[in-house]
């Protein structure tokens, strides 16, 4: 699938789902994802109770934005809707309506992402790399503050991404500092998350989700 897409379509960060992941043993889930090479991989342990672990190409992860948006609705497509998640770091609250998917998550769930704010969106854009080698770094500008429309571009060399296109960890965080709803503009393809504040400490993000392929995995 690709999450978090453009309202035309494009954009989205790719996600690869295994809806049976039993199948996969738990000592060859950092090779499959690995292999695949997605930012990150979901496999469904048990998809009535939303139980899932998800690994990026370098590690497994506690949590992670786009893959609860995605799963949420590819259960919601394939099996059966479900109102929770339930990944290594608690349980997380989801919504599907149509194309849209929507998920909350804790800030302190996220990893240490720096945030760096520049003047303008065109410096975003010109961006080459994260700046001074950070790890974990999202470069923001404004492009309307009234609407809390911004331009964005995540950088992840810490867990092996060296450009994520859209990354919806980054986005809880943002919302919980801003305190307000967003409208991000992410990555070089066109990535749209929407992001705002929840009672209670949560941030939900959502986006469109298309379906890329079904396939087999032989691996």
């Amino acid at each position: 699938m690709r999450v978090f897409c453009a309202p035309e379509g494009g954009g989205g960060n790719p996600l690869g789902v295994f809806l049976d992941g039993r199948e996969v043993p738990d000592g060859e889930r950092q090779r499959v994802a690995a292999e695949l090479g997605f930012s990150e991989t979901v496999f469904v342990d048990d998809a009535p109770s939303g139980t899932i672990r998800l690994h990026t190409p370098a590690e497994e992860l506690p949590f992670a934005g786009h893959p609860m948006v995605g799963t949420a609705w590819l259960l919601a497509r394939e099996r059966k809707p479900v109102e929770v998640l339930r990944p290594p770091a608690g349980e997380v609250p989801v919504r599907v309506d149509g194309d849209v998917a929507h998920a909350a998550g804790r800030p302190e769930w996220a990893p240490g992402f720096e945030f760096v704010r520049v003047d303008a969106p065109e410096e975003v854009d010109r961006l080459e790399g994260p700046p001074a080698r950070e790890d974990l770094v999202g470069v923001w500008a404004w492009i309307d503050e009234a609407e809390g429309v911004i331009r964005e571009r995540v950088f992840a060399p810490g867990v092996g991404i060296a450009e994520d296109e859209a990354t919806g960890a980054a986005a809880v965080l943002l919302g919980a500092r801003l305190g307000r709803p967003l409208d991000i503009h992410q990555g070089v393809s066109g990535s749209r998350i929407s992001a705002r504040p929840l009672e209670g400490g949560m941030v939900e993000i959502g986006g469109r989700v298309e379906l890329e392929e079904v396939r087999a995995y032989a691996g």
